[in-house]
């Protein structure tokens, strides 16, 4: 195995709606309605897919909420790539894996214009190598294309290059073309004993 592939959220760092909405309102009533509104897949599948820009979200999302939540709800919204932890022991599973083994990183995400605009104020993704995303490349996991993509790209071989992913249909998409999956269920330690085990080989 020479190319470890990594999805973001839930794998690289905590994408939590509540969270990220509660850092900027106290009111609950309120807190709940803006994460359903924000956060509602209706919008965020088409941002995935790079079919509706971030202005278009904002302006359906204020037809939803009151007035008076429209000034928070830009703060929540253009500050959301910025309130994304990072998920325990995974900086040191990477900086360990590259070091060890001299593997490459990738990460694939189904993710917006907007993220990827701003990815690389993100500092664990600085330990990629390459990036690729959904609204970029005209392709949303779990379609294999997306992985036939990232594999074309950068010259991957399937047979050598391993998908970390929290959802198993997205394993299975990346299955179908070709790499080997591994559905991450939050034990950065349990990942990190795998790859141990499997890039020593």
């Amino acid at each position: 195995m020479k190319n470890i592939v990594f999805d973001c959220g839930q794998v690289l760092v905590h994408f939590d709606p509540a969270y990220m909405v509660g850092l900027y309102v106290s009111d609950q009533k309120d807190a709940k309605l803006l994460e359903e509104v924000l956060f509602d897949r209706l919008y965020w599948d088409r941002l995935d897919a790079g079919t509706i820009t971030d202005e278009e979200l904002m302006e359906a999302a204020k037809k939803r909420i009151p007035e008076a939540l429209w000034e928070v709800a830009e703060k929540i919204y253009y500050n959301w790539i910025y309130n994304l932890p990072e998920m325990e022991g995974m900086r040191e599973l990477i900086e360990h894996i590259k070091g060890t083994y001299g593997v490459s990183t990738y990460l694939l995400s189904n993710i917006s214009h907007y993220f990827a605009d701003h990815a690389h104020e993100l500092p664990i993704l600085g330990l990629m190598d390459h990036s690729v995303y959904s609204s970029r490349c005209g392709f949303v996991k779990p379609d294999p294309g997306i992985y036939r993509y990232l594999c074309e790209t950068y010259g991957l071989k399937p047979e050598e290059t391993m998908f970390i992913d929290d959802r198993a249909d997205n394993i299975e998409g990346a299955r179908k073309a070709g790499l080997y999956g591994y559905v991450f269920d939050g034990d950065t330690a349990k990942l990190r004993a795998h790859l141990d085990e499997i890039l020593k080989k």
